[in-house]
């Protein structure tokens, strides 16, 4: 954080630098010296951990257990199952020299790790005894992107991706929409994120996968953002890897997989969904730092009130004192900027009459409460902060949700509103790709709790069975 913040972009004014101007003042990344990497500060990286932390806790419910693959993959390996392949080859980087020799195979920097952990499962897997195999890695993956942006599309990015195998197709679909539930109550419940889950089309779905599900979250300009993805393969590579196990009957059969994932891409969900013009407004349950103290003075009264603060929180809340040596003003500015829930400010005025002042980051709000009721005012607030950031989301949401039924219809709606639209659609690739070249747009997914009626394509008038919302996308 420098000694002087830059002013902040409007976000209606310019959404993409109001992005930028917040992410760079709120001091979570510095560019790293390669286009397309980020160099994850202290802030920045405290908020993954507590994502990492969380949502751990909670594969590990499922009985998934965490292991690491190797970061290079052999080109003969990766090459097994040609869908993927050609889903990842204009994004894969690849080793070709070592040294000043020269490699007699290529080797790819993993753009994901289904190909190593799915060659791994045929090695392991004998029986119907030794499934289900419920795998995940916390670790790094590089795409080489085109256009990048801190957070949302990066050359390298961290997350954590989970492969599993199965006896059955019925276990692994159920364990595919298991993970999806998983991540759409992290995003609803730890995020303040009201995701909309459902499956991808037939175009959007994941290489190699014979489904796609999907968490996606609207952000404050309109535009989708991808959050969490899901993917049932059913025997697509275990056929590719030949991960073949004797079943009860004792009857060789092929086994199903799935694979799942969520990046620090969500980081930049979390900005452009609930952050402000005066800096990022932190969900409580990852915000790095939930309550911090700022002293007007360093008088004894002072300090030692703050003291006796930071003791009554520190058991249940990440609570900071603010000890640097700045002015006042400029420590207020950064506890907002850098979206911290709570603020104490603890002065000699205010404890003349038994108070401190304690502001709410998202209303930015001041009241004076009485010391002896300054947890349980915390307790209640920190709750209705979360409260409010999602609602405010979820009315951004629905007042962006729109439908049409034509093309003509839909073209209109994108030329005055960003949004998610609810179109019937045939389906088809072909028609999905007319879509994106007229429009720049692309289906996001076939909703859950969206009633799935017959009709007409909106693009090509064929016939329909899916409603399926569409957008603009990051």
């Amino acid at each position: 954080m420098s000694k002087k913040m830059e002013k902040i972009t409007s976000r209606d004014v310019d959404f993409a630098q109001w992005y930028t101007d917040v992410v760079k003042n709120s001091g979570l990344i510095d560019y790293g010296p390669v286009k397309g990497t980020m160099i994850f500060k202290p802030y920045g990286y405290a908020i993954w951990e507590n994502i990492q932390r969380i949502m751990d806790a909670q594969f590990k419910k499922l009985g998934v257990t965490n292991v690491y693959f190797p970061l290079l993959i052999p080109a003969s390996l990766f090459n097994k199952e040609k869908d993927h392949i050609e889903g990842f080859a204009p994004e894969v980087a690849t080793v070709t020299k070592v040294g000043d020799k020269v490699l007699a195979e290529e080797l790819y920097i993993r753009p994901t790790s289904e190909t190593l952990i799915v060659d791994h499962f045929a090695k392991e897997v004998k029986s119907y005894r030794d499934l289900p195999l419920l795998y995940n890695q916390w670790t790094s993956v590089m795409r080489w992107e085109k256009t990048t942006r801190p957070f949302l599309r990066s050359s390298e990015f961290l997350w954590q991706e989970g492969h599993t195998i199965h006896s059955s197709k019925e276990e692994a679909r159920n364990f595919t929409l298991n993970i999806l539930d998983l991540y759409a109550t992290f995003a609803r419940e730890t995020l303040s994120l009201p995701v909309i889950s459902g499956r991808k089309t037939e175009k959007e779905k994941f290489a190699g996968a014979k489904e796609t599900y999907t968490i996606e979250a609207l952000m404050y300009d309109g535009q989708s953002l991808q959050s969490g993805t899901s993917h049932y393969f059913e025997d697509n590579f275990a056929k590719a890897f030949n991960i073949k196990f004797q079943n009860k009957e004792q009857k060789e059969e092929f086994g199903y997989t799935t694979s799942w994932g969520m990046s620090t891409r969500i980081i930049g969900a979390i900005i452009m969904t609930h952050a402000d013009d005066f800096g990022l407004v932190l969900p409580s349950k990852v915000a790095p730092i939930q309550v911090q103290i700022i002293n007007i003075n360093e008088s004894d009264e002072v300090v030692n009130t703050s003291k006796q603060l930071f003791d009554q929180l520190v058991d249940d809340y990440r609570v900071n004192i603010d000890k640097t040596d700045k002015s006042f003003g400029f420590k207020i500015s950064e506890a907002e900027i850098k979206g911290i829930p709570l603020r104490i400010e603890v002065g000699p005025r205010d404890l003349a009459n038994g108070v401190v002042t304690i502001s709410r980051r998202d209303i930015r709000s001041k009241e004076q409460i009485k010391l002896e009721d300054v947890k349980t005012y915390i307790d209640t607030q920190i709750q209705e902060y979360d409260k409010n950031i999602y609602n405010i989301a979820l009315q951004n949401r629905e007042q962006r949700t729109f439908k049409a039924s034509t093309i003509e219809e839909y073209m209109k709606l994108l030329d005055e509103k960003q949004g998610f639209v609810l179109v019937p659609f045939c389906g088809e690739i072909s028609c999905e790709n007319d879509i994106k070249e007229k429009t720049q747009t692309n289906s996001r997914c076939i909703p859950d709790g969206v009633e799935q009626t017959k009709s007409k394509c909106f693009n090509c008038q064929k016939e329909s069975n899916n409603m399926v919302y569409f957008a603009r996308a990051y």
